[in-house]
C-alpha cells in the first residue's frame, strides 16, 4: 500500500458535483493498494497513519497525533500512486491491486481507522472524484507499507 498523507485545515471530495465526504482539521489520505497487499498491511498502515505525530503542540512542535489534535480523516482511493513511470510516457499500473481486492482492502483500511476511534469520511471507490484540500503547513508525507523501500531515483 502507498499513502500520501496531508495535514489539512479542511478537505472535501465530490462525485458528480455532490460532496460525498468532507472534514475540517485532520488528514487527507490518498490511498493505493498494491497487487501483493493483504489485510495485515492495511491494518498496520492505518495504525501508522493514526499515530503520526505531525500536529503542533503548544510550543508549535509536531508532537501530537490525530487523536490528540481532535482531527478527522478523509480517505480517498487513488490507484495511480502505484504507477510505474520508469519507461516511456504512458504510466503502467501493473503493480496496482485488482479492483475488487483493492476496494475490499480500502474498506479494511477505513474500518481499522474507525476501530481506532477516529472520525473517518471517504470518497467513492472507483469513481471520478474531485478532491479539494487546504494543506496545513504544508505537511505532506508519503508512506509505503508491505513493499520494498522506494528507490531515490524511482520514476
Amino acid at each position: 500500500m502507498r499513502a500520501v498523507v496531508q495535514r489539512t485545515a479542511r478537505a472535501a471530495v465530490r462525485v458528480e458535483g455532490s460532496t460525498v465526504g468532507h472534514i475540517g482539521a485532520g488528514l487527507l489520505v490518498l490511498l493505493s493498494v498494491g497487487a501483493d497487499d493483504g489485510d495485515a498491511v492495511a491494518v498496520r498502515l492505518a495504525g501508522r497513519v493514526a499515530t503520526l505525530r505531525i500536529f503542533p503542540d503548544d510550543a508549535g512542535r509536531m508532537n501530537r497525533d490525530l487523536t490528540q489534535a481532535a482531527g478527522a480523516v478523509l480517505v480517498v482511493s487513488q490507484f495511480t500512486l502505484h504507477a510505474d513511470t520508469s519507461r516511456g510516457h504512458r504510466p503502467s499500473f501493473i503493480h496496482a491491486g485488482a479492483a475488487r481486492e483493492a476496494e475490499r482492502l480500502y474498506g479494511v483500511f477505513v474500518a481499522a481507522l474507525r476501530d481506532l476511534g477516529l472520525q473517518v469520511q471517504t470518497g467513492q471507490f472507483g469513481t471520478h472524484m474531485e478532491v479539494e484540500l487546504v494543506n496545513d503547513g504544508p505537511v505532506t508525507l508519503v508512506l509505503s507499507s508491505g513493499e520494498d523501500a522506494w528507490k531515490a531515483d524511482a520514476g
